[in-house]
């Protein structure tokens, strides 16, 4: 019998996007031959696997797990291509096993993650088990794992938006302030936590803008200074008009409640991933020119 290397494992792996064992069991089966085992898996497993693998996947699901003590946390982002698989059975099952096991077992990192055990094989082996029987390609694309001063309330929108927020006091209080992230989109906790480079740009265009209005040299650092300010009320939490009651800031309203914000994380499923917009139009009038 052919001896199975791992390096021809891998090579078929890459060219299949087949679960690990299978490839190795089909390699077996095809004894050693390549191109005979990769007809076993597409028999098996159909192309759909393969040829999913390059679709961009910018949609899916954001869920999250709290410990019992609400002193640790987890949240997960996991993708696909359409919203209809985001609410596939089997997809959102994986998610939230997924929040569950960062949030016990303390992966170090998505390919940490994706080498666990589920349901008797491992993440990555059941991903690409689940795109081959779906058809779209889907990705684990990140994690975070938090330990609370305070303790966590959370919010999830539509399984699109997820906020993880470290309050100290009142509970009713934190899951709104969560509720709150979710619709306001803060960039920070406070003003020490806006990037200098943020800063940077709206200081530059607010002098631009002033120069273009005519207003005097002399002014324009002044005016400058109010823009970055009004800016930075805008982008952190504790500045923000609170949504519930928009007399009060964030801020104001915690404290009223003898509580504390000490922090937050938030997911927006597939921010700052690239998709790619066709013109169905325009493609079938260029097919039909062929």
């Amino acid at each position: 019998m052919a001896e199975i290397t791992a390096s021809m494992v891998k090579d078929l792996r890459e060219k299949t996007d087949a679960p690990m064992m299978d490839c190795k069991k089909a390699l077996s089966e095809a004894g050693g031959d390549m191109q005979k085992a990769e007809e076993i898996l597409r028999v098996r497993f159909g192309n759909k696997a393969a040829k999913s693998a390059s679709r961009v996947a910018a949609e899916g699901l954001v869920t999250i797990a709290i410990a019992a003590d609400g002193k640790s946390a987890a949240m997960v982002e996991v993708n696909c291509e359409t919203d209809f698989v985001a609410k596939n059975d089997d997809f959102i099952a994986l998610c939230n096993a997924l929040a569950e096991m960062v949030l016990n077992q303390n992966p170090t990192d998505v390919g940490a993650l994706s080498g666990l055990s589920y349901k008797g094989t491992t993440v990555e082996a059941f991903r690409t088990e689940l795109v081959g029987k779906i058809g779209e390609n889907m990705s684990v694309r990140r994690f975070a794992r938090m330990a609370a001063q305070g303790k966590f309330a959370s919010y999830i929108h539509g399984g699109k938006i997820g906020v993880l927020v470290d309050v100290s006091g009142d509970d009713g209080i934190a899951r709104d302030i969560a509720m709150h992230i979710a619709a306001s989109k803060p960039k920070s906790l406070d003003a020490s936590g806006v990037a200098q480079e943020l800063i940077d740009a709206e200081r530059r265009v607010a002098i631009e803008k002033a120069k273009e209005a005519g207003k005097p040299e002399a002014m324009l650092e002044k005016i400058a200074e109010g823009t970055v300010q009004k800016f930075l009320k805008e982008v952190t939490l504790l500045s923000q008009p609170f949504v519930k009651d928009d007399k009060q800031t964030v801020e104001q309203v915690l404290k009223s409640k003898n509580s504390q914000c000490h922090g937050f994380t938030m997911y927006v499923v597939g921010e700052g991933i690239e998709k790619k917009v066709s013109d169905f139009a325009a493609e079938v009038a260029a097919a039909s020119k062929v």
